[in-house]
């Protein structure tokens, strides 16, 4: 399936609008009926994602070894060995834009890669970076036959990672490309358990299990760590083990050459492309799969402001992934009912904090007494599942990861960094709709100086 064709945003005339409408709609019924109506959609909201949460904590504590994090054959399509004759040619492929303070240790990475060599292209984009970046590249390159660094001009198409990705998937040589960002370092059985789930036709994409290497960096990178815990044990896991509908994440994941080419190539104005082919390979019958042994690790962002662009660029790129796709999702005839339903929760998760803060507005609004009490009968009672469907995913994968004392303390933040997320995605979400102009953007790396310095 092709990228939706681009459309022009309605704008703020669209939210006048809206707010018209709800504003008229109050006041028709009375604020009495009209809060009834929200709190009884918030339970509903908040019971389905509590009630998908559950599933998957009771899937991955069921599944997978404690402090190992193998997984068990029966849950999840098996890895097996592949012989090196039967292990398909791959590209490795990195876009890289300013990234001078990781790219030399991502290279490193790359070339302690554990394939056969004669099957293996190891490809990195320099996309117009200023900072040394394509020296480093070219360096490196020099010294080992093997890395092919490829330059982008500033201003040659448009900005951001799929144009870099898409600037080299003309000179890739592989059947499948591995993607990976320039933070990354990849552990060096990677690529071996990624491809060997090429071997069946149907699978469009496999993904690894990312983690975080700086977790000491700051208390924010700490709790970082622990929610990509719960997202790649639990979340990612329990997408796979209960749906077989696991995402591809954009980086430490393959993706069939092939596929990829039909679909038109990286979405060059989507903010996360990753979701984005997520959808695509959905919608046109291929499958997504999940490889947790695949292990890479990444830096985690370790300061609020650099959290706040960061989330933001999920949920604006994922908010309008949602809105692109939803429609198709509904016409789709290979996906049965239970997957319709958990790729609509999907496509809905940056949209749930919105409901999160008009909870707490009506609970503001109840307890100042402009809304009555009697007409949230019992809702504040299933709101406080929507917090515990979260902590029972960050504390699944704790214990499955088996984290140290130490910093299981980091999840005090989780409530405060919870109503952060609520506020970023509730912006995001404005912002889209009011057709907000809004271009992809890198994230800063821990060891770069705040505002984006340059060494």
């Amino acid at each position: 399936m092709q990228a939706p064709a681009l459309r022009l945003p309605a704008g703020w005339p669209r939210m006048a609008l809206l707010l018209g409408v709800a504003m008229l709609g109050w006041a028709i019924l009375g604020t009495g009926l009209v809060t009834e109506v929200v709190v009884g959609v918030l339970d509903a909201v908040f019971l389905a994602y509590f009630v998908r949460h559950t599933a998957f904590v009771t899937s991955s504590l069921r599944h997978v070894v404690p402090r190992t994090s193998e997984r068990v054959e029966a849950a999840l399509p098996a890895a097996r060995d592949v012989p090196d004759a039967e292990l398909p040619p791959l590209s490795v492929l990195v876009s890289c834009k300013n990234e001078c303070f990781v790219v030399d240790g991502l290279v490193s990475a790359l070339l302690a890669l554990d394939y056969p060599a004669d099957r293996l292209q190891l490809v990195v984009v320099d996309d117009g970076s200023d900072d040394g970046t394509g020296e480093i590249l070219d360096a490196r390159a020099a010294a080992e036959p093997r890395l092919l660094a490829l330059h982008r001009k500033p201003g040659q198409g448009r900005v951001g990672k799929s144009a870099g990705l898409n600037f080299a998937l003309p000179r890739l040589t592989g059947e499948v490309v591995v993607v990976f960002d320039a933070d990354h370092q990849p552990h060096a059985d990677v690529l071996r358990r990624l491809a060997a789930h090429f071997a069946d036709p149907a699978v469009g994409a496999v993904q690894g299990r990312c983690r975080i290497r700086n977790a000491a960096d700051s208390p924010l990178s700490r709790l970082i760590t622990i929610d990509y815990l719960a997202g790649y044990l639990v979340n990612e896991f329990g997408r796979q083990s209960v749906f077989g509908l696991p995402a591809y994440g954009g980086a430490n994941c393959a993706i069939r050459i092939e596929a990829l080419r039909a679909l038109g190539g990286w979405n060059e104005r989507s903010v996360t492309e990753d979701t984005d082919v997520t959808m695509r390979l959905m919608l046109s019958g291929l499958r997504v799969r999940y490889e947790p042994t695949a292990v890479d690790d990444e830096e985690g962002v370790i300061s609020l402001g650099r959290y706040w662009r960061q989330r933001y660029r999920w949920a604006r790129g994922h908010q309008q992934v949602c809105r692109d796709y939803l429609r198709h999702v509904w016409r789709a005839p290979h996906l049965s009912p239970a997957e319709r339903i958990e790729t609509l929760m999907f496509l809905f998760v940056f949209h749930v904090p919105l409901a999160t803060l008009s909870a707490l507005a009506l609970l503001l609004l109840t307890f100042t007494g402009l809304v009555p009490s009697v007409t949230v009968p019992g809702g504040f009672v299933l709101w406080t599942l929507l917090f515990l469907g979260p902590m029972l995913e960050l504390g699944g994968g704790m214990l499955l990861s088996g984290i140290q004392r130490r910093d299981v303390f980091a999840i005090v933040w989780f409530m405060p960094l919870f109503l952060i997320s609520s506020a970023l995605c509730t912006k995001a979400w404005i912002d889209g709709l009011a057709g907000t102009a809004y271009d992809w953007v890198r994230t800063d790396r821990a060891a770069a100086p705040e505002g984006g310095a340059r060494p």
